[in-house]
């Protein structure tokens, strides 16, 4: 699903961005939900101005929040792994890593990116004002019995691609993720 927001993006480069587990949900500038998993929790994809939030319906109340954004207060840098207890679920992983691209390379980076996320059934895509490779993506899919999501954050001021990746699984399976180099359609 592809959306076009009219504002232009708010983050300025990939180290200010930061993560965090259970902030409160921001408005987004675009949204989508999905039920990736039969019979599973409903998920929420946010896009907030080049970052994203992901809200999982957790078991009882409320919802399981994951933010990577450029948050008042919060020290900017995403770790490259990270698998902390979560309450209400049995596991969560998350991964992320930035690529630094020539302008060509970035471009045609972005492009391949954007058309995958664009088509994917669990996706949703943002494009912004200034630059075709301005985009924020989210593909949201079952994986056994687990959710995985990933993102892919551009900005072409820097030449930079922030991937993250994101497996939960309240069953307790555990299958850390990786974020891979490239991005295409199959690896969605």
């Amino acid at each position: 699903m592809l959306q076009t927001i009219t504002q232009p993006f708010v983050d300025t480069r990939a180290a200010d961005l930061s993560w965090t587990i259970g902030h409160p949900p921001i408005a987004p500038l675009a949204a989508r939900t999905v039920d990736p998993l039969v019979g599973g929790p409903r998920v929420e994809l946010r896009i907030l101005g080049a970052s994203h939030q992901v809200l999982v319906e957790a078991a009882g109340p409320g919802w399981l929040t994951e933010t990577v954004a450029c948050l008042p207060g919060t020290d900017g840098g995403l770790p490259a792994q990270a698998s902390p207890a979560v309450h209400g679920v049995r596991h969560y992983d998350f991964a992320s890593s930035v690529r630094r691209l020539a302008p060509k390379a970035f471009a045609a980076q972005a492009q391949k990116t954007a058309r995958a996320v664009a088509a994917h059934p669990c996706g949703l895509l943002a494009t912004f004002p200034g630059s075709p490779d301005a985009i924020t993506g989210l593909v949201v899919r079952a994986d056994g019995h687990a959710l995985l999501w990933r993102s892919w954050h551009a900005y072409p001021q820097t030449g930079e691609l922030v991937t993250t990746t994101t497996s939960l699984d309240p069953r307790g399976t555990r299958s850390a993720p990786t974020p891979e180099t490239e991005t295409s359609g199959d690896d969605l």
